[in-house]
């Protein structure tokens, strides 16, 4: 079986000997790289191709995030798992429409690590308690369950993106919240516009904010 070849970003020294030390315990991972800052994180990444990147958020020049974008810009199949201290809604978003696929907090223990690791390299989403414990109030608190009795006849994907519509956002914002392709988005305006029988996104946006959608404004 190939090993799962990781690359370990982080800009204290300490803590990539600690990660390094925690994830040697498991004979089918291998560490191939590390890097002290995002540029090198995007150079170390793009020339050795790892299967994961365990990146800190916080690094000097350029940040893990940006970082993130970048390196799944050039290669999509690499599996990013942030690893920080940074716990805030704002953080946690930034890093999912980054692309990045799991995120966990540097307080967890070493069976939470190689478990997120193994997850990350089969393709899956994973995150730690408290990070997807906010995650679920934060799209619960999303869903006006008014919005789905006025809707009925809008997929959930559709009324979220009849949301968006709402606060003002454009396809491509809108995709890249949500991470679709801007072909997907426009084929799910244009049906919801089919289904509210709305000529352009003038007449979707006031169908929407009647109907209680959207009304915190897009800046």
């Amino acid at each position: 079986m190939e090993p799962i070849h990781v690359l370990i970003a982080d800009d204290h020294v300490l803590y990539r000997e600690g990660v390094r030390k925690m994830l040697s315990v498991a004979s089918e991972i291998e560490i191939v790289g590390e890097a002290a800052s995002g540029e090198e994180a995007i150079a170390r990444a793009l020339a050795l191709q790892p299967d994961v990147i365990l990146m800190d958020l916080k690094m000097p020049g350029v940040n893990g995030i940006e970082a993130t974008r970048r390196i799944l810009y050039a290669s999509p199949r690499i599996g990013v798992l942030v690893l920080t201290m940074f716990e805030t809604d704002e953080t946690v978003f930034a890093a999912m429409r980054a692309g990045a696929r799991g995120y966990l907090l540097k307080d967890a223990d070493q069976e939470e690590v190689l478990r997120a690791v193994h997850a990350v390299n089969r393709g899956e989403a994973i995150f730690s308690p408290a990070i997807a414990e906010r995650l679920i109030h934060y799209f619960a608190a999303l869903r006006p369950s008014a919005a789905d009795r006025v809707f009925p006849e809008l997929t959930d994907r559709e009324r979220e993106i009849l949301h968006l519509i709402a606060q003002g956002y454009n396809n491509s914002e809108i995709a890249e919240q949500l991470l679709l392709s801007i072909k997907t988005v426009q084929n799910h305006v244009s049906n919801i516009f089919s289904k509210l029988q709305v000529a352009d996104r003038a007449q979707a946006i006031v169908r929407a904010r009647d109907a209680g959608l959207g009304l915190e404004h897009h800046s």
